[in-house]
């Protein structure tokens, strides 16, 4: 798959503000500074269809992109940031849950995790959360750049052993900087929808 057309339909922090549920939505989440919001760009190809930048926890809305007029990408908030006050971080949790449980066309949820790091307590929770309610299975481990190709397999080995993960389940590594493992993703993304 390859997406020709996208653009940010709706940003919104409670569900009147959301888009109508007409098209299946894939939604992103993962720790602030994990590199969502250039993993998106990559495989949008837009080169700021979401905003980058260089300090964590910017993304405070949920933001619905309509990609093809065939389905949504949604970006979801960064978790796990500590210079946010425990009142916003908990404003944040609550809309996201919000979203998660409530969106009838939402397919799936895309968790991304950095590839050189052990998956965090937060990672571990966020996936188990998605777990029970049946959104889990798809992890990008980013910034797969920063790895050798020996190191990628024990890397992703670990993801896999502390997220819990099912053999069924896909870990997708990607570099947004050397624009590698993307299409990969991109066919995960044609089969759900």
């Amino acid at each position: 798959m390859i997406i020709n057309k996208a653009e940010l339909e709706a940003v919104a922090v409670k569900a009147s503000q959301y888009p109508p549920e007409d098209l299946p939505e894939i939604a992103f989440a993962g720790r602030s500074n994990v590199g969502k919001s250039s993993l998106l760009n990559l495989i949008t190809g837009r080169k700021s269809l979401a905003r980058v930048s260089g300090s964590p926890g910017k993304t405070r809305t949920i933001n619905f992109y309509r990609c093809n007029d065939e389905f949504r990408i949604v970006d979801l908030p960064g978790y796990g940031f500590a210079k946010v006050s425990r009142a916003e971080s908990e404003k944040w949790g609550a809309m996201i849950e919000g979203y998660l449980e409530n969106r009838s066309n939402l397919r799936k949820v895309v968790q991304l995790v950095d590839i050189r790091h052990r998956p965090s307590a937060q990672d571990v929770q966020m996936y188990d959360y998605l777990k029970y309610y049946g959104l889990d299975g798809i992890v990008v481990a980013t910034k797969a750049d920063k790895v050798s190709s020996n190191q990628r397999a024990a890397c992703i080995k670990e993801i896999r052993q502390t997220l819990g993960m099912g053999k069924e389940d896909t870990v997708v590594p990607v570099s947004a900087l050397k624009r590698t493992g993307y299409d990969k993703l991109l066919e995960v993304i044609e089969t759900l929808i």
